[in-house]
């Protein structure tokens, strides 16, 4: 069986709002495993962004436990939180962040180098450009890259060093269709090469598609949890029957 890279036990997560606590997650249970390529669905407001927040170590939940690569996310620092993003989990925005004054190859250059890569990082940067088809295009600057092009160096910065976790945030919300199916060919190309494992935030059929299991929240639980092809799937929360979960 393939190494756990994230589990998260009965994890809670609430926001003040004012004098009001609002929970985003009640007690959620997932397992995601080395290799899986798994997409997060279900309506806006049912703690997906949230979720991925806590497995990115940019927060801590509330009550549970959550276990990033077998570090307990609640029991990290700042900082050590910060080295844990830094060094084994790749971000993927839907707002892209690259550096708009930097060319694609200097937009990856650059978080390998706050990694500590030395003197091989441009060549390394170059490379993973070439994979993701940009090879052509890595001195050119983001405003010269259309929305494609772009979040494909967004894809390239992400999966640079190899990251053991990668976490998109709807990766293909600003994309049409075939700029869509290009940037998941890609990405489950590079799993299928290189092991990682992907966790999506999306409401993209076009995502959904590729996934390989397809985990749903609503109201901050997870409702349905479908594994790979051939399996069947299993409801989980009590109340939510399959034509409901099905509507989500």
């Amino acid at each position: 069986m393939s190494e756990l890279v994230l589990a998260a036990r009965g994890v809670e997560k609430s926001f003040q709002q004012g004098k009001v606590l609002v929970p985003a997650l009640r007690g959620v249970d997932l397992e995601l495993r080395g290799g899986e390529f798994v997409a997060l669905v279900g309506p806006s407001g049912s703690g997906k962004t949230t979720f991925l927040n806590l497995a990115g170590a940019l927060d801590a939940p509330s009550a549970g436990e959550l276990e990033v690569l077998g570090k307990r996310v609640a029991g990290l620092s700042r900082a050590e939180r910060a080295e844990l993003r830094l060094r084994a989990i790749g971000f993927v925005f839907q707002a892209y962040n690259l550096v708009p004054v930097l060319t694609a190859r200097e937009n990856v250059e650059f978080v390998l180098e706050l990694q500590g890569v030395g003197a091989e990082r441009r060549a390394r940067a170059g490379e993973v450009l070439e994979e993701l088809g940009l090879g052509e295009l890595a001195g050119r600057r983001p405003a010269e890259l259309s929305g494609g092009q772009q979040q494909r160096v967004a894809v390239a910065r992400a999966v640079a060093a190899r990251p053991r976790l990668v976490l998109a945030d709807e990766p293909t919300a600003n994309l049409d269709g075939e700029n869509a199916e290009v940037l998941m060919h890609l990405m489950r190309d590079l799993r299928d090469r290189h092991g990682m494992t992907f966790l999506f935030s999306t409401h993209d059929p076009r995502v959904v598609a590729h996934a390989v299991r397809v985990v749903t929240l609503v109201d901050g639980r997870v409702a349905r949890d479908e594994p790979r092809p051939g399996e069947a799937p299993h409801e989980i929360l009590p109340g939510i029957g399959k034509a409901e979960a099905a509507r989500v």
